[in-house]
Parts: C-alpha cells; sequence; structure tokens
C-alpha cells in the first residue's frame, strides 16, 4: 500500500435528511363535498450509515467526498397515504474505524465487524397527517406536524488497525524486513530512519493452512507519546492488536534500555497498551554468535519470552511463529 494511498484520518460534513411534514388532507369524492380528515404521515428522513468492510484498508475514498448528505423524506398525502423515506446513505469503511463527534471529540462507534452497521446521523421522523388529530369534539382538524429537521456537523473517522501481532520498535529495528519474510507483503524497506511512513499489513502463514494478522507499525522513537517524530500519527494503530511484538536489534548499545524506552512511550499514550500480551524479539540475530547470545540472554531480565531471530537468513522464525500462535490460542 502506496503512502499516498493509506489515508487513517478524515473529517468529514454529514447531513441527514429531514422528516417530511404530515397532510392536511380531506377526503373528496363526486359524491363527499365534506369528508373527514384522511391527510397521511410524512416519511422518515434518510439516515447517514456506517458499514464495516473486511476489504478495505484505507479511509481513501473518502479524502475528496467531504460532504455526504441523506435525502429528505416526502411529505405525506390524501387518502391516508405515507410519504416515502428519504434513502439512506451507506458509507464503507475498513474495520477499526472509530467516529467521533468532531466538535466534542465524544467516540459514538467503533465498527469492528464484517456488515456491521450503525447510524451516525439519524434522519428526521414525518410529521403526523391531520387524521391522527380527530377526535368527537374537534372533527375537522386543519393541523398536521411538520417532519423533524435534519440534523447537520462534522465528524471525524480514525482508523486503527485489526491486526493479532503488532510490531514495535525504533526505526531500522528490522520491523518491514520481518514482514516481508513471514508474508506478501511488500513494505519499503532502506538502511535510513522513518523507512515506513504507513502501516503495513501481512497475512502470516501458519501450520495447517492457519494464519494470523501482522501489522508493521511505523518506527516509535523517545517522545512519541508527546508528538515526536512520527508521534500520535500512528501510535493508535497499537491500541487494536492483540499481540505486541517488541522488536530490538541484536547490534543495540543497550537492548533493555531500548526495550524500556518503548514500553514507556506506550505507557504514556495508553497505560491499557501494558496488559496486553507482549515478546520480546531481538533482531538481525545472525550478527551473535552462541557466546553473544548467552551474554545478552543473561542482561535481558523479562518476564516475557524472548526470542533470538534473523529475518536476513530466516532463522528463528519458527520459533517465533510458534509463540505467536501459542499466545493466540
Amino acid at each position: 500500500m502506496s503512502d499516498n494511498n493509506f489515508i487513517d484520518y478524515v473529517k468529514i460534513c454529514t447531513r441527514s435528511g429531514k422528516g417530511g411534514a404530515g397532510s392536511r388532507h380531506f377526503y373528496r369524492d363526486k359524491r363527499t363535498m365534506k369528508g373527514g380528515p384522511d391527510g397521511g404521515d410524512g416519511g422518515r428522513g434518510g439516515h447517514i450509515i456506517l458499514e464495516g468492510n473486511s476489504q478495505m484498508w484505507t479511509l481513501l475514498h473518502l479524502r475528496y467526498k467531504r460532504h455526504i448528505y441523506a435525502e429528505n423524506g416526502s411529505c405525506g398525502s390524501g387518502k391516508n397515504a405515507t410519504g416515502a423515506e428519504g434513502e439512506d446513505v451507506i458509507v464503507q469503511v475498513p474495520l477499526g474505524t472509530v467516529a467521533k463527534d468532531a466538535e466534542t471529540n465524544e467516540v459514538i462507534a467503533e465498527i469492528t465487524k464484517h456488515g456491521e452497521r450503525i447510524i451516525l446521523r439519524k434522519g428526521g421522523r414525518g410529521g403526523l397527517g391531520n387524521s391522527h388529530f380527530k377526535s368527537s369534539t374537534h372533527q375537522t382538524p386543519r393541523y398536521a406536524q411538520p417532519g423533524e429537521p435534519a440534523i447537520e456537523g462534522w465528524n471525524i473517522l480514525e482508523l486503527k488497525i485489526l491486526a493479532d501481532v503488532g510490531l514495535v520498535g525504533f526505526p531500522n529495528a528490522g520491523k518491514s524486513t520481518l514482514l516481508s519474510v513471514v508474508s506478501a507483503a511488500k513494505p519499503e524497506i532502506a538502511d535510513y530512519p522513518f523507512t515506513t511512513l504507513v502501516p503495513n499489513i501481512g497475512i502470516v502463514n501458519y501450520r495447517d493452512y492457519q494464519s494470523f494478522v501482522m501489522a508493521d507499525i511505523p518506527g516509535i522513537i523517545e517522545g512519541a507519546s508527546e508528538g515526536k517524530g512520527l508521534g500520535l500519527r500512528f501510535l493508535r494503530h497499537i491500541e487494536r492488536n492483540s499481540i505486541l511484538l517488541f522488536l530490538v536489534p541484536a547490534d543495540s548499545k543497550d537492548i533493555m534500555k531500548e526495550y524500556k524506552i518503548l514500553l514507556n512511550e506506550l505507557e504514556k499514550y495508553n497505560p491499557d497498551l501494558l496488559t496486553k500480551k507482549r515478546i520480546l524479539g531481538i533482531s538481525k540475530s545472525d550478527l551473535l554468535d552462541k557466546e553473544l547470545k548467552k551474554e545478552i540472554k543473561k542482561e535481558i531480565k523479562v518476564k516475557i519470552p524472548c526470542l533470538f531471530f534473523s529475518s536476513a537468513i530466516s532463522d528463528g522464525l519458527a520459533e517465533l511463529k510458534d509463540e505467536i500462535w501459542k499466545m493466540l490460542t
């Protein structure tokens, strides 16, 4: 997925349809000059509906469609005929989309399942026709309700990628390389910081035709929770991952320090992230011999699985996938 195609934040103006007015009609035919009230109700205005689509990975389709308006309901008519409902507008969004009120920042809904629908803006109800207001003391009501007005406002749609495993690490920790080796994803890989500017998704095949989803989250740096580097732009994608795979390269000056910095940034952003299952992966382990691995293991004091692997020579990847699968099941 190219940088230009991955859009995970849009601000849109939405307006539901207004309800149709009720009718003030009285029954008339060639034999009846003064019939009773038979005004029908107005039709409901159209809703703005969000629908989850598992085949979508970006909000790109909404980038240039900032105004979304639903159809108004039709007015009622004689013979107690109800007006037609305004057509709903269904906006398809990728799974993991969060809808917010742009003014209050209040979360309205989260779409996490394929086909799941939520009403973002309710259409106005149609007004009642004059036939509803007939009584024994008032048999010719000349009043009917107007339809409810449309509701208009600005909404923010944010995408938080749904993945089984999220790769967390500093730039050039080997996240993109790992994803490219264990899946068919083709992220950009180069020897400079922030090569990855958008999250990349890959389907990792496991044994017996099973699979899981892995997401390469753009590199975090110290201070990311305060907006440094790529900052808050991609930290939200980590919230939806079942497992966090922390990657620290074998040539790091201090593996434990680097791991703690990453952990600290996640805690500052959202303390709930520390409740997720974690794995510490030492990437680029082809740079180490057996003695160095033993020394590093002694220095690393964590209560989570710690595995050495090398994407370059495909060493330790089977063990890594086994550990991930064990945690997922």
